[in-house]
């Protein structure tokens, strides 16, 4: 995997599903670009007009809590973010990012190496992340998180196994 930079987007700690998209689209928005166009409005209402591809978010503290919602993690891919990076994230999120295709990394230190707007670099293979205040190690993605991010999330994984199943 490549490494991924991006202009940071800064959250505090709690962000929760609802905020990251609003519970009141759940069952009627199904559009990628829709998606995106309701990612944090009710949190942030200049992000999905501001965001650009390759963007990186840097939460706090249990990001993603709430409930297992998996377009909270989509509606961010669909707008451009390419990473989260948290101090924790709530288990069900982690994982939904990473069925969506979105790198995950729990680094608390970053949080307070960054502000909104700065650029960040993530190197997934080396474990690096570098920012202005200097560079923090964080440990591997197992293989199989991995596998699904590079195949662009869950789906196009699952497609690809059973591609080279069938290819033998």
């Amino acid at each position: 995997m490549k490494k991924l930079r991006g202009r940071v987007w800064k959250y505090g700690d709690d962000v929760n599903t609802d905020v990251l998209f609003p519970g009141r689209y759940t069952y009627t928005v199904r559009d990628p670009k829709e998606m995106a166009r309701h990612a944090l409005e009710d949190l942030d209402p200049d992000f999905a007009a501001n965001v650009r591809p390759g963007d990186i978010i840097v939460g706090g503290k249990n990001f993603g809590c709430g409930s297992s919602r998996e377009q909270a993690a989509f509606a961010l891919k669909y707008a451009g973010i390419t990473a989260v990076i948290a101090k924790s994230f709530a288990r069900l999120y982690f994982r939904n990012a990473v069925n969506a295709g979105l790198v995950a990394v729990a680094e608390p230190a970053v949080w307070d190496a960054v502000q909104t707007g700065d650029v960040v670099e993530i190197d997934v293979q080396a474990g690096v992340i570098s920012t202005p205040k200097g560079d923090f190690g964080f440990p591997a993605l197992d293989a199989n998180a991995m596998g699904i991010i590079e195949a662009g999330g869950l789906i196009e994984y699952v497609k690809k196994q059973i591609a080279e199943a069938k290819n033998g």
